[in-house]
């Protein structure tokens, strides 16, 4: 517990469990959590269900005018209907970011989120949080692995939930293409802070992330 409203600002690469250490944080310091990659995300569902091309700048922003995205209690809701489970299919990753960097749709979404952080204490991850969203955050955080760990992760994870027709080698190859995306696209572009902590959870447990990322908060 904190005594005292503060903004934290996790980024880094897809993977790298940047949601995970956020969830948890925030449990054991009593703040929101706020997923921005989530509302993305929501988005892309919509997008999707639409029969809307993701690449189609236009027609996506017209979607976004008429959606809406909010969290209750730790869920993400899309139109006023809880959507956590159905955002992380594979489809939704192979096109969330061609989505995320139309430039209407990031400033829809950094007015929202900057919103949500001028009212409580917040802990928010995503890809340019600490550049973007929230650059005046008491603390940044960038947290990565290497590309071999994420997929590793991501295809374990896949595994588990009964997909099927996936590979390793496909896995990492979309998440290199996710990478080459995110921090090639014009509007902002994933970089890290020079003023971020760097945290590298190859080879790491969540939970030893999640206390160093404690330990910094809380200055021991």
């Amino acid at each position: 517990m904190l005594d005292k409203n503060i903004t934290i600002a996790i980024d880094g690469p897809a993977g790298a469990g940047k949601s995970t250490i956020a969830k948890k944080v925030a449990e054991a310091l009593s703040i929101e959590y706020v997923d921005t990659g989530a509302m993305y995300r929501a988005l892309t569902l919509k997008v999707l269900r639409l029969g809307v091309d993701p690449l189609s700048e236009n027609n996506v922003i017209d979607v976004l005018k008429n959606t809406s995205i909010d969290f209750k209690g730790n869920h993400i809701y899309l139109d006023d209907i809880q959507v956590d489970d159905k955002i992380r299919d594979s489809l939704i990753n192979k096109n969330v970011s061609f989505v995320a960097q139309i430039k209407e749709v990031r400033e829809g979404m950094v007015k929202i989120q900057q919103g949500l952080a001028k009212t409580k204490s917040i802990i928010m991850d995503g890809r340019d949080i600490g550049t973007v969203v929230l650059p005046n955050a008491e603390f940044k955080f960038f947290i990565t692995a290497s590309v071999e760990e994420r997929a590793s992760r991501r295809y374990k994870e896949l595994v588990e939930k009964g997909e099927k027709g996936i590979s390793y080698e496909q896995v990492k190859f979309d998440i290199e293409n996710r990478d080459r995306i995110d921090s090639t696209r014009e509007v902002a572009p994933l970089v890290e802070c020079k003023d971020a902590y760097r945290i590298d959870t190859t080879n790491k447990t969540i939970e030893q992330s999640v206390k160093e990322v404690i330990s910094i908060v809380k200055g021991r």
